[in-house]
């Protein structure tokens, strides 16, 4: 399961930061192809490896596995903006993402 799971989720979250494999492979101080090999399936990172990646991304690694979190560092971003509102427009904001859920 996680042999492809990993990969394809690494893709998700590093596109959504908009960098490439190249540049994030570099940043993380490995070769220029070594998060496109995790992405193309030659390889899976180590454990440590694989917390760096997490750190790399804004992401820690429960966010990583998270599948029903298609977009870990918006939801962040979104609770860091929400935990600033006073209770009134807290309470709107609910209402209206209660409001676009029921619409699916």
């Amino acid at each position: 399961m996680y042999e492809n799971f990993v990969p394809e989720r690494l893709a998700k979250l590093r596109t959504q930061k908009g960098v490439s494999a190249r540049d994030m492979s570099l940043s993380l101080g490995q070769a220029n192809n070594y998060i496109n090999n995790i992405e193309n399936k030659k390889s899976l990172p180590s454990m440590q490896s694989f917390l760096y990646i997490c750190e790399y991304l804004g992401v820690t690694p429960q966010e990583f596995f998270d599948e029903g979190n298609p977009a870990p560092q918006a939801l962040q971003e979104f609770i860091a903006e929400a935990k600033k509102l006073d209770s009134r427009s807290l309470s709107y904001i609910l209402g209206i993402m209660k409001e676009l859920n029921s619409r699916k």
